[in-house]
């Protein structure tokens, strides 16, 4: 690793021990020259690939045209984007803003529900991750909550619908709910009378990769609305195809008040936008909303948005996704019949989890296994990540998530290297 690696504050564990030179499609090259392959996507940000030749070619107008304005001027490519955005959504989410972070759009989306609700009180799911902001963090269970006091007053959990390790103890394998309801009564026997919103992800995607059932979201949304809640759909990791179709709500069958989105918005470049309903903005605005930031509307990483969002449309990705995930969970699928430290394969289009275990039947989280294979990947050359559960209770979930522009090639080499990394993890453990 560089020496000047000590001049950086280490701010999630250890870095990545090699310097990274290069980055293109699902590759990245290290200064060695050593190639890796890329199965994390950047943050889960590169949609398209990295160093997409329709993202460079956005940024080089950006460059002659307007890079950064005043907030409250608009330019063409914000415009641009405002309205392809819109175009995408269901009817009534036809209010847009755009700002840098996930963290700052569930921040604004959040600010906005209590403006228009009047009330202050926020449900989020435990393994949720919603950003690294004071808000953002206050509704975030995945980890990150200790070591430096309270969070915003007026945030209650609910239980996550994982499944595999039923956090009411009633469900086996199959949800059916019961933890959504719970869940609920706890909050009405909590609350001070001051419901503003609930924010959920379609996909929990640092808690473990949980897919929630059938219905999940049609008897949340209708929960939620019986308190006068409002519905925050967070589709930073799930949005413009990871799961198969464009959004995460496309297989929900319901429409929130509000979505945030982010990381896959801007294929690399940080960009977020919050889009909402004309009343709810109406409300927020009387109320007096101020939410105002350095690069708000910001044209270079809207006209990089804009070419994410027509490659996506163009190439038809999410369907892609569709089908090269079908061949990732066969392949993962192959390596659960092989392993008996997998305990659970499950996923959604190109975003996949791989449950290690100690035991099949007690389901013991294999910490150390799960810390070994991916730094065996990491020799390999493959980058992928390990969800170890922190302070949404223990797991180890190898999380999975390739550029949506992967080839079928790449996914066979990402198994064949996990496959390796598996069986050399178990025989040292």
């Amino acid at each position: 690793m560089d020496a000047r690696a000590e001049l950086m504050i280490r701010y999630a564990g250890e870095f990545w021990p090699e310097v990274i030179e290069r980055a293109s499609g699902s590759w990245l090259t290290t200064t060695d020259g050593r190639r890796v392959l890329d199965f994390t996507s950047g943050q889960i940000c590169a949609t398209i690939g990295h160093n997409h030749p329709r993202i460079a070619a956005a940024i080089e107008r950006s460059l002659n045209d307007a890079v950064h304005l005043n907030s409250t001027m608009l330019s063409t490519p914000v415009l641009d984007l405002a309205e392809r955005l819109v175009g995408t959504l269901p009817e009534g989410l036809d209010r847009v803003m755009l700002l840098s972070t996930g963290g700052e759009a569930n921040e604004a989306a959040l600010r906005m529900a209590k403006l228009a609700t009047g009330g202050f009180e926020v449900l989020a799911l435990t393994r949720s991750w919603h950003g690294m902001t004071a808000g953002g963090q206050s509704v975030t269970f995945a980890a990150g909550r200790q070591g430096h006091g309270p969070t915003q007053p007026g945030i209650f959990a609910l239980p996550a619908p994982y499944a595999y390790r039923c956090p009411v103890r009633h469900c086996d394998g199959t949800c059916d709910r019961t933890c959504l309801e719970v869940g609920f009564d706890h909050y009405d026997q909590q609350t001070t009378g001051a419901p503003a919103a609930v924010i959920a992800e379609p996909v929990l995607s640092a808690g473990g990769i949980i897919v929630p059932p059938p219905g999940y979201f049609a008897r949340l949304t209708e929960l939620a609305h019986e308190r006068g809640m409002l519905v925050i759909l967070d589709e930073a990791q799930t949005g413009f195809g990871r799961l198969g179709t464009m959004y995460g709500l496309d297989q929900l069958g319901i429409t929130p008040d509000f979505i945030t989105l982010s990381k896959t918005l801007g294929g690399g470049l940080p960009i977020s936008a919050v889009v909402t309903s004309a009343e709810i903005e109406q409300a927020a605005h009387e109320r007096g909303l101020l939410y105002y930031t350095s690069h708000q509307s910001d044209p270079l990483p809207a006209a990089a948005a804009l070419a994410v969002l027509e490659v996506v449309e163009e190439d038809d990705l999410a369907n892609r996704a569709r089908e090269r995930g079908e061949r990732l969970e066969m392949r993962l699928r192959e390596l659960a019949e092989r392993h008996e430290s997998i305990g659970e394969v499950r996923g959604l289009g190109l975003l996949w989890g791989v449950e290690l275990v100690k035991d099949r039947e007690t389901k013991e989280p294999a910490l150390e296994l799960g810390d070994a294979v991916t730094k065996n990947c990491e020799f390999a050359g493959l980058c992928m990540n390990i969800v170890r559960g922190g302070a949404g209770g223990s797991s180890a979930c190898l999380r999975i998530a390739p550029p949506l522009t992967v080839s079928e090639d790449e996914i066979d080499t990402a198994a064949e290297i996990l496959d390796e990394s598996l069986a050399k993890a178990e025989a040292s453990a």
